[in-house]
This record gives C-alpha cells, sequence and structure tokens, in this order.
C-alpha cells in the first residue's frame, strides 16, 4: 500500500524522527534535525554497516576524515572546476531548475528515448542542453510554459574562509562528498596498516551540496550523511570488474537483509555516458521506488585510478602501491560503492509504514498505525509497562527488568496507565516488544510479552527475555 509523503512528513515530526531545522525560527527550508528516534534510527544502520564490512569482513578498515581540507584536494578531485548543476530559469514563473533533470524526466515521459544530437553527431553535452529545452518544448513544472533561458553553471560546494585575520582567509570549501578524505589519507593507511590490494576504507560522515532543487522531505537536503567504501583493486579489467559485480550483488543484498527494505521496490540502474561523473567509467544506481518516483539510494562507481592520479600530480606525493610478492608498483583501480545514510533513513521509515484494519475486544474496527521497522534497526527494541502506575511493587518490577535490559537495548519505561495507547504509540514508534508487567507477574516473575506485527501476547519468566 502506497502511503502519501505529508503522511510520512507528519508522523516523522509527532512522533520524534524528524523536526524542521531552526523550527522556532520559522524553519530554514529543506533543513531537517533527526529526533531521538530518527537519531537511533542512523546509529542502528550505521553500526550494521560497520559490523558487516568492517568488523565481519577482514578487508575493509575504519576513517574518520576532516570535513574541512586544504583547498588543494577539491581542485585535485575537479570538484572546484567540474562539480556544477546546468541551471535553467523559466521565463513567465522565474521557477529555477537543474536543466539535466527536467530532461531526464520529460525522456522519461517521452517515447523519445535518445537527446538530439549536434553537428558532429554527438549527444548534446550539458552546456547545450538549452537547445533541447526549447526543441522539445518541455514544460515548467509549476507553470507549463515553455520559455527557458540559457543554462548557467551552478558549484554545488559551500565555500567558507579559513583565518584570525580579516583579510588574510584562505578560501576553503565545506565537503561535498566524503570520498576525498579517504584518498588523500591513502599513503598514511599503507605506511601504518597491514593493508594487501584487494582492500577498502569505509567512512560515515556528514557532507554539504548547495542545492538549488532540494525537497521530498530528507531525499535531498543540503547537509546530509554518507557512507562511503573505496575498494582497492589492482588496475586490471578482469579484476575491477569481478570487484565490480561482487559489489553490485552485496549492495543490493545490504539493503534488503540490513534495513529490510521491499526487494520488489529496489532496481538497479546504470548510468548513460551523459550522466556519467568526469571521474568514472562505469556507474550503477541502486533506486527505491518512492511515493513521488523512483530516487536513488546508492551509486556503484568504478573511479578507475583518477582519484590517487589527480593527488599524484597535484601533491607530488608517490601514492602507488607495491606488491610486496611480485615487487610490482602501481596506482590502484576504484570501486565506489556510495550509500546516502540520510535517504537511507528515510526509506526506512517510508518502508516500514503500514495502516490496518483489525477489530478490537469488543468488536469494533479500528485503526492502527505500525512502523514495522526490522528489529535490528527499530529506534526502540523492547518497551516495559507496569499495568498500575500507582501499584508500587508492580512499579519496582517494571523498573528492574528496564534496567536489566537497558544495559544491552535501547528500552523505553512507559507508566501512562493505559495499555492500550501505550501499545498504539510503541507500535507507531516501531517498538518489536512490549512487555507488561501486571498482578500476576508479582506472584509468579512472568510477564506478558506482546509482538508488534502480530500483536500475538504470550507469558514468559522475566529472565527469558531475548532479543
Amino acid at each position: 500500500m502506497w502511503f502519501s509523503l505529508e503522511t510520512i512528513v507528519s508522523r516523522a515530526k509527532r512522533r520524534g524522527f524528524a523536526y524542521p531545522g531552526s523550527d522556532i525560527y520559522g524553519w530554514l527550508a529543506n533543513a531537517r534535525d533527526l529526533g531521538p528516534y530518527g537519531t537511533e534510527i542512523k546509529r542502528n544502520i550505521e553500526n550494521s554497516r560497520r559490523t558487516y564490512f568492517v568488523q565481519e569482513r577482514g578487508d575493509i578498515i575504519w576513517l574518520d576524515s576532516q570535513i574541512l581540507m586544504n583547498p588543494k584536494v577539491r581542485e585535485a578531485s575537479g570538484h572546484v572546476a567540474g562539480f556544477s548543476d546546468p541551471l535553467v530559469d523559466c521565463k513567465k514563473c522565474k521557477s529555477r531548475f537543474r536543466a539535466d533533470k527536467l530532461i531526464e524526466e520529460s525522456l522519461l515521459k517521452s517515447k523519445d528515448k535518445e537527446l538530439p544530437k549536434n553537428r558532429a553527431g554527438e549527444k548534446t553535452p550539458a552546456e547545450d542542453l538549452f537547445a533541447f529545452l526549447w526543441a522539445k518544448k518541455v514544460k515548467c513544472p509549476v507553470c507549463w510554459a515553455s520559455e527557458w533561458t540559457e543554462p548557467k553553471k551552478f558549484n554545488l560546494m559551500f565555500k567558507t574562509e579559513q583565518g584570525v585575520i580579516e583579510g588574510e582567509w584562505m578560501d576553503i570549501y565545506l565537503r561535498p562528498e566524503t570520498a576525498q578524505g579517504i584518498f588523500v589519507n591513502f599513503k598514511n593507511i599503507l605506511d601504518t596498516m597491514r593493508v594487501r590490494i584487494p582492500f577498502g576504507i569505509a567512512q560515515v560522515g556528514k557532507a554539504f551540496r548547495n542545492e538549488i532543487t532540494p525537497g521530498n522531505f530528507m531525499f535531498r537536503v543540503r547537509e546530509f550523511y554518507q557512507m562511503e567504501i573505496e575498494y582497492f583493486v589492482e588496475n586490471d579489467e578482469k579484476v575491477w570488474l569481478k570487484a565490480f559485480k561482487e559489489w553490485m550483488q552485496t549492495s543490493k543484498k545490504r539493503w534488503i537483509d540490513e534495513i529490510w527494505i521491499s526487494e520488489k521496490k529496489l532496481k538497479f540502474r546504470e548510468h548513460d555516458k551523459e550522466e556519467l561523473a568526469f571521474y568514472s567509467k562505469g556507474t550503477f544506481d541502486v533506486e527505491y521506488e518512492f511515493p513521488w518516483g523512483r530516487g536513488e539510494l546508492q551509486g556503484i562507481a568504478y573511479r578507475t585510478d583518477y582519484d590517487l592520479s589527480q593527488h599524484i600530480k597535484f601533491s607530488g606525493k608517490d601514492l602507488q602501491y607495491s606488491d610486496p610478492l611480485t615487487g610490482k608498483r602501481y596506482v590502484p583501480h576504484v570501486i565506489e560503492p556510495s550509500r546516502g545514510l540520510t535517504r537511507a533513513i528515510l526509506t526506512a521509515m517510508i518502508d516500514a509504514y503500514d495502516e490496518e484494519k483489525y477489530t478490537d475486544g469488543n468488536g469494533v474496527e479500528q485503526t492502527r498505525v505500525v512502523a514495522r521497522f526490522h528489529k535490528n534497526i527499530a529506534p526502540i527494541k523492547f518497551a516495559v509497562i507496569p499495568l498500575v502506575k500507582k501499584d508500587e511493587k508492580m512499579v519496582q518490577m517494571a523498573h528492574d527488568i528496564y534496567k536489566k535490559l537497558s544495559k544491552d537495548h535501547m528500552c523505553e519505561f512507559d507508566d501512562s496507565g493505559n495499555i492500550g495507547k501505550s501499545y498504539r504509540r510503541q507500535d507507531e514508534i516501531g517498538t518489536p516488544y512490549c512487555i507488561t508487567v501486571d498482578h500476576q507477574s508479582l506472584e509468579d516473575g512472568t510477564v506478558t510479552i506482546r509482538e508488534r506485527d502480530s500483536m500475538k501476547q504470550k507469558r514468559i519468566k522475566s529472565e527469558d527475555i531475548t532479543f
């Protein structure tokens, strides 16, 4: 069943998953703060990823690099010169859009899947998209007019200044991706860690992009979390092709196994040559069917040796890998499975949301809202509820169970006194198990444990509660 984005947004604020940024000052457009439950989902996804890729695999290590870096890093990576979007304005309503996105949406709706040819017989480059917009009479999504200004390049990086004396500041950028922090530490990793190719370096952190058209709640925002891995392989076509295919299989499987995303809503899409990043020789996206249409969750890119070669050129440092067995020296090639952590949180909230009809004990049909999070990423694992809030012994036993479980799991103690409302609240939060302490609990030490999805209940010994 599909639910509107408005429903997801409303529930996110009402139940403490995400709030509008700077809310008491009227909000900052497209800025979102993670609430207590959103923060827990983020932590759970991040921990799951670290456990699987770093702790269990053995061929990937962890890194945490700085957001602010020497400006030459961005020059070497190509972001200063090439990290921009072609923007056009509607002449009638003055709305601004990315030209490539307008064309992408137009091609999806049209039978004509090819961009127009220029005189050389090649597909139209990004800077000539103006001709396509006019030739195909692409309509403005706001006012439906078909009159466009010529595209202008808009750099996506946020620029700031570093220094203490006015007039002597140095221009510096907020990172638009976490990848370069990995590449500039490649030599440090080789010098200090016992790594052998193939191996990977993983990082989770914030990135910043001055998106001109952010939107769709937390899908496209200017400040977001990324989860990136740079996997270094030998510069041999058979080797990188094999690694690329393995990462494609692993990537889709992790969305299903780690976040419990519906497989039928996931799809691989290969990038056309026109939309490839300047560093990529091939890219596949893992996409999800959102309420507004398909959107990217993850990119798996073959970056060749572009990044390390650029940093060798700009820094003058030797970033080659020396094989200890063969003595062969070479600049490694890179497979990059890059995931949006902020988008993963959003996708988990959307995919888990459900509304279902049921008949209560009085025979009345009711509707309950339930978040069917996989238990590994659910923000709260157990809710402990004393049936009678004024019964001191009952409350004390519930507190003891809560303290015991809280050593290993994020739990909530709910003594509101209304068991029905407590269940409904925990269902909407996505808590897998509710534990109720009642009069029988005081007699024999058993409790009632209720399972979220089935709503089935059973009595067990309090010491037998497991996750």
